[in-house]
């Protein structure tokens, strides 16, 4: 599930947003100022963050500026600004977007979707050439390697699918309508509706993460952010 943050002052335009944006794969957090949006960011993970460059308390360029410097989100600018200075100033913070009020719904969504997908390549890419190390875990999903306290896992192609999933999403619930959409993805005709719970038992048993692999009940599943380096 991707998650946006939204930084912006002018209430009814934020709420907006919200709605526009928000969708069953999209979780949406929204808030006014910078004091509010440093809180967020403390306690959240967001792939994409829209924000407005003029905040009642402290300039969007030098947030954005921290927020290049301290995580790993795509930033989109929202501005009633559109000098051609100001762009360039967006830009030059590290802004990987830059829309100007007004604006239409339908452009900025393509640009935030845009965003997402490739923050969802990176996300791949890197979890395809990169050992992912989450404390006694070690996971090589490019050499299809498992390891848990040193000693190997054998996983199936479906466990696979879906730990590459839970951990590139830590902390982040997916629904079960998305894992059985992205796992049995070959053009299966059927699925039965008990073979995702199977294969999270199966994945949990094997690498004894029953504290990582969480049920949420009556939503779906996430691997619990413990460390991880």
């Amino acid at each position: 599930m991707n998650s946006i943050l939204i930084i912006e002052d002018d209430e009814s335009l934020a709420l907006g947003l919200c709605r526009a944006l928000g969708s069953g794969e999209v979780e949406i957090r929204s808030c006014n100022c910078v004091k509010k949006a440093m809180q967020k960011l403390k306690t959240g993970k967001y792939d994409l963050i829209i924000l407005d460059v003029n905040l009642p308390d402290g300039d969007g360029f030098a947030l954005l500026e921290y927020i290049k410097k301290e995580y790993d989100s795509a930033v989109i600018m929202l501005t009633a600004n559109d000098l051609e200075s100001d762009v360039v100033a967006g830009l030059e913070h590290g802004a990987d977007d830059y829309v100007t009020k007004p604006f239409s719904l339908a452009v900025l969504r393509a640009r935030v979707n845009t965003q997402l997908r490739r923050k969802e390549q990176d996300n791949e890419s890197r979890l395809k050439s990169e050992r992912l190390i989450i404390d006694d875990y070690i996971f090589d999903f490019n050499r299809m390697e498992f390891y848990f306290k040193g000693e190997t896992v054998e996983l199936s192609k479906t466990e696979q699918k879906l730990l590459k999933l839970l951990t590139a999403n830590i902390g982040i619930t997916l629904t079960r309508e998305i894992l059985v959409d992205r796992i049995w993805s070959d053009g299966a005709e059927y699925v039965e509706e008990n073979a995702l719970s199977v294969t999270v038992k199966r994945l949990r048993d094997k690498l004894s993460a029953h504290d990582y692999i969480k049920t949420v009940y009556g939503v779906g599943y996430l691997w619990e952010a413990h460390g991880r380096q």
